[in-house]
């Protein structure tokens, strides 16, 4: 029983892992997520930023991810259960799409934020 319970659980990460490679090979917008994510994290690294300023990137590239994430599986359902125009479908698509940029938004102001003084150390502190 609870080696049945264990595989389970180990079966269940796999499947995940499978989801994220799935999104990012198939989505030309994941893959431009990763090389930002790559170079912020490279620019991190290069600044020494602070374990809150890592906390901060974290969150916001993860924030990314999960919203792109979320609007391309709402994206895939909506285009499988109605492949033609509907309005309603294209409000649900340009909401999830809107959470997206939303989240996007705040990443970049929170890479300016903590990466300007970084790069402009004379400039006026954020």
């Amino acid at each position: 029983m609870v080696r049945s319970y264990i595989s389970k659980r180990v079966a269940s990460f796999g499947y995940a892992f499978n989801g994220i490679a799935a999104f990012v090979k198939s989505e030309a917008h994941a893959k431009i997520h990763v090389i930002a994510t790559l170079v912020v994290i490279a620019a991190g690294c290069w600044y020494k930023i602070t374990k809150v300023e890592w906390l901060f990137i974290i969150l916001a590239i993860a924030v990314v991810f999960i919203t792109e994430m979320l609007n391309t599986t709402v994206e895939k359902m909506m285009d499988h259960l109605s492949p033609d125009y509907h309005p309603n479908i294209k409000f649900i698509k340009d909401v999830a799409a809107g959470a997206v940029l939303i989240g996007a938004i705040a990443a970049a102001i929170i890479g300016a934020v903590i990466f300007i003084p970084y790069i402009f150390p004379n400039a006026i502190n954020l």
